[in-house]
């Protein structure tokens, strides 16, 4: 069978994203479970951090948000049996691509698929249901009641952010970054007369202005807002062209209220000591977002497989509603996952 690999370029070379045969082995583990993949949905390849990790390999294999149908399960496996339809996310160190036909994974990295949530969905979605849920409930341990800021709304993370918080009581500010998005998020506002809408405002950022402040603050009585999730922070006054949407760091701490806490997915954020001490006069906290410990550890594995069946559960129940992601056959996958590995585009999803 073929599966997805990347040879990652020497030095700044792209990466080649190329199909090549492999094969399982002929004894099951214990613990695993052979899988027929449905559908396989398409992200960067975090090459720094497979470095940190110590993983290395001449190809990595690609696409790791899954799901499938179980064909065979080990002797020791307890959770599944043949036949029963699941989800879940390969571990980094998996030697398995999620684009091929059949795969070996941990029964600990797998849960249930409702039956009425389609594999091309949860596919798609899984990975950026899976960083909502810990932004919001693992790392600001939202609470109803409480004012959030959800940077970049439109987007597939921004938008399950909006949907999981609205779900748990939590009023929503976000940003938009065009007008197409913009109109996008309006729709997401209650109509004219209905009490205390969760989505309060939306707030465009790609025309040059810098409202960004002066709204939060008068949306929040002057109080600030007790959650900020980013999607990527702007550390120098000089704009390019890549941050021009992004919001200052100082922007962001500014709208923090007292002991209100920021989620960031900037992973070389860079305070100055004037930012931490405005943090620590609000008692404000700092979290950086990484959903990749779920599977790079076993410290906490319990807790996430409630995290994945209370995402596909809310998925099923229609609480979370990705926006379709788009499906690429499988001999367009080299070239569409070099379009998302050069974030042309945010996802695809592979039906197989």
């Amino acid at each position: 069978m073929k599966g997805l690999y990347c040879r990652a370029g020497e030095s700044d070379a792209e990466p080649k994203f190329v199909i090549q045969e492999t094969s399982l082995p002929e004894v099951l583990g214990s613990h695993l479970v052979r899988v027929q993949v449905k559908a396989c949905g398409l992200s960067p390849v975090d090459f720094k951090l497979l470095e940190d990790l110590g993983i290395q390999r001449d190809l990595i294999p690609v696409g790791r948000e899954v799901a499938g149908v179980v064909m065979q399960v080990g002797d020791k496996v307890s959770f599944f049996q043949p036949e029963d339809e699941v989800v879940g996310i390969l571990p980094l160190d998996s030697p398995c691509s999620g684009l091929c036909d059949v795969i070996e994974i941990d029964e600990h990295y797998l849960v249930q698929k409702p039956e009425k949530l389609s594999s091309v969905c949860v596919a798609g979605a899984l990975r950026d249901g899976l960083c909502a849920h810990t932004a919001l409930h693992t790392h600001a341990r939202m609470a109803a009641g409480h004012t959030l800021l959800v940077m970049d709304g439109a987007s597939s993370f921004g938008l399950m952010c909006i949907q999981l918080a609205c779900h748990h009581g939590v009023k929503v500010l976000t940003t938009s970054h065009s007008p197409q998005k913009h109109t996008f998020l309006e729709q997401l506002r209650p109509s004219v007369g209905v009490q205390d809408p969760l989505v309060v405002k939306v707030i465009p950022v790609y025309n040059g202005s810098s409202d960004l402040l002066p709204v939060v603050l008068e949306e929040t009585g002057g109080l600030g807002v007790d959650i900020v999730i980013d999607s990527g922070v702007r550390l120098h006054e000089e704009e390019s062209e890549k941050t021009k949407l992004l919001p200052h760091k100082h922007d962001i701490i500014s709208v923090l209220g007292v002991g209100g806490h920021w989620v960031t997915s900037h992973k070389d954020l860079q305070l100055d000591p004037p930012d931490c001490r405005f943090l620590y006069l609000k008692s404000a906290s700092l979290t950086f977002l990484n959903h990749e410990v779920w599977t790079a550890s076993s410290a906490q594995q319990g807790r996430y497989l409630h995290i994945l069946k209370d995402i596909v559960e809310k998925m099923s129940a229609g609480v979370l509603r990705p926006q379709p992601e788009e499906t690429v056959p499988l001999y367009e996958a080299t070239v569409t996952m070099a379009t998302v590995q050069r974030h042309q585009k945010k996802k695809a999803v592979i039906q197989l």
